[in-house]
């Protein structure tokens, strides 16, 4: 059976014995959604890039830690969030600018929308009015609605309690719909 065959449980076994093979499959199977995880809370592809490279590395050498590998996604997903958050913490503190917000991009424009494209137009404009709102209003949603914790979760990560979590949600909805009427 080829590593690729294999289940995740298999190829963290294989790890566990310093298998690169094991390891290179690993993080092809969750490089992707690693990088789009971190790029979400700090806006700088450059530096998602490394907060993903470090979780891997980090995971790699924690393995031996983890006591039930069935939650190796979760796990693995709760340390790029913990990484990037730390990043996103200092980089406020700093009032860094991400790097993405000073290249200029060119995008492919269309004539029209057909109408497979409108949903995804709608998702990339909710997504880049996210990216306007005040920079916890963005994280928070982004925990929430796009990487799916919940209240306690994000309250943790934050640093808040339950209350102010919800309450800053609420908030930070209600300025996201806002600023899509105003579009």
């Amino acid at each position: 059976m080829t590593s690729t065959n294999q289940n995740i449980e298999q190829l963290l076994q294989l790890c566990l014995s310093g298998n690169q093979r094991a390891q290179l499959e690993i993080y092809n199977r969750y490089h992707k959604a690693m990088y789009n995880t971190a790029l979400r809370i700090v806006k700088d592809s450059f530096k998602a890039e490394d907060i993903m490279q470090e979780s891997f590395l980090t995971a790699f050498t924690k393995l031996n830690t983890l006591q039930d590998t069935t939650v190796f996604g979760s796990w693995l997903k709760r340390i790029v969030v913990n990484n990037s958050i730390a990043y996103y913490n200092k980089a406020v503190k700093q009032n860094e600018v991400p790097l993405d917000h000073v290249i200029y991009k060119v995008e492919d424009h269309h004539d029209g929308i057909d109408e497979n494209e409108q949903n995804g137009e709608n998702v990339k404009l909710i997504l880049d009015t996210m990216k306007t709102l005040k920079p916890n209003y963005n994280l928070s949603l982004s925990l929430h609605l796009i990487e799916g914790y919940n209240y306690e979760e994000i309250g943790e990560i934050m640093n808040l309690s339950y209350a102010n979590c919800r309450t800053l949600i609420s908030r930070a909805k209600e300025s996201l719909r806002k600023k899509l009427v105003l579009k």
